[in-house]
């Protein structure tokens, strides 16, 4: 329970900086304040699946529920979040903002969707295992801030956040699942490529 919760969390942090990314009209501003979601997250310890997945690698069968329990809560959270800013002043102006984001996505093929999560996977993994092995405490906000924002101007895709701009658009169709699911993917895919590229190495034979 307490990890679904930690996930509800995390959902949550993310809808926090995709607000803080839509309000904004400066696109690096932008991206640069929705880096708060994902710092809190790493700093207190929430489960984020993009965070999360790329340890796969190194992990049993059975780490594949964890995963899907996290996947689950984070779109709790940033459903509620949603919901939540939906019901403000601020709503209208948002819901046409994650609108626009959503048409984009929702029109865009498969394997598109599957590419640019991959990208996004390789950044966030960059980030949550830059954060919990850098010791240098300046340095820990640079591995945080700078992949979400390569992620974000790049036009990459983080399935947790387009939970969130979905949401917030009421986009629920069978279209939209079918992006998600792909933008999924290709996070999971992404997040992988680094520990197995580490896996691969560590059992290569020195020359």
């Amino acid at each position: 329970m307490i990890n679904f919760i930690k996930s509800v969390y995390s959902g949550l942090c993310i809808g926090l900086g995709g607000t803080a990314f839509l309000s904004c009209d400066n696109k690096i501003l932008g991206s640069f304040l929705f880096g708060l979601g994902l710092f809190t997250i790493l700093n207190f310890g929430f489960n984020l699946f993009t965070g999360k997945v790329g340890y796969f690698v190194n992990k049993r069968p059975n780490y594949w529920g964890f995963l899907a329990i996290v996947w689950l809560g984070n779109f709790v959270g940033t459903f509620l979040f949603a919901k939540m800013m939906a019901a403000t002043r601020y709503g209208e102006a948002l819901q046409a903002k994650a609108n626009a984001l959503c048409i984009i996505k929702d029109s865009d093929s498969p394997l598109s969707l599957v590419v640019l999560g991959i990208f996004c996977g390789m950044l966030m993994f960059i980030a949550a295992d830059g954060y919990k092995t850098i010791e240098n405490q300046v340095g820990k906000v640079f591995t945080v801030f700078l992949p979400v924002m390569v992620f974000i101007l790049s036009g990459f895709e983080h399935c947790i956040a387009d939970m969130f701009y979905f949401s917030l658009a009421s986009d629920f169709s069978l279209t939209m699942l079918k992006a998600l699911l792909a933008i999924t993917i290709g996070n999971t895919i992404g997040g992988g490529l680094i520990p197995l590229m580490q896996k691969l190495k560590d059992k290569a034979p020195n020359i």
